[in-house]
């Protein structure tokens, strides 16, 4: 599955990137995550549909402030968490209600 963008209100939601463009590596690092594949191992979870990732984002500027993951299991119901950089607790639970309608909605999976 290619990677799914998300409005979810005030905050958007995307694929994890580490490119010319746009790097989370700096972000994810606030958030603990330093492991230098993270973001490759993240976008072959989306192909292999093994584990669905979102950067939560502000709009404006693409700044990763949390990280939303669904981890599909047996049956139809899926796993979701996160974490949210500090200050950023609303980005977090926002995303997260968004990402559990995207799951039920799009997908059919349950959020157990």
């Amino acid at each position: 599955m290619e990677p799914i963008e998300i409005n979810a209100g005030s905050w958007y939601l995307r694929a994890l990137r580490a490119d010319d463009r746009v790097d989370d590596r700096p972000a994810l690092a606030d958030g603990g995550i330093t492991d230098p594949d993270y973001v490759d191992r993240r976008t072959r979870e989306w192909a292999a549909e093994s584990h669905l990732s979102w950067a939560v984002c502000v709009p404006t500027t693409a700044e990763l402030v949390a990280e939303i993951g669904a981890t599909p299991q047996p049956g139809d119901t899926v796993t979701i968490s996160g974490w949210a950089r500090p200050g950023y607790d609303d980005a977090l639970a926002e995303g997260l209600a968004a990402v559990r309608r995207f799951a039920a909605g799009a997908l059919g999976l349950q959020p157990v």
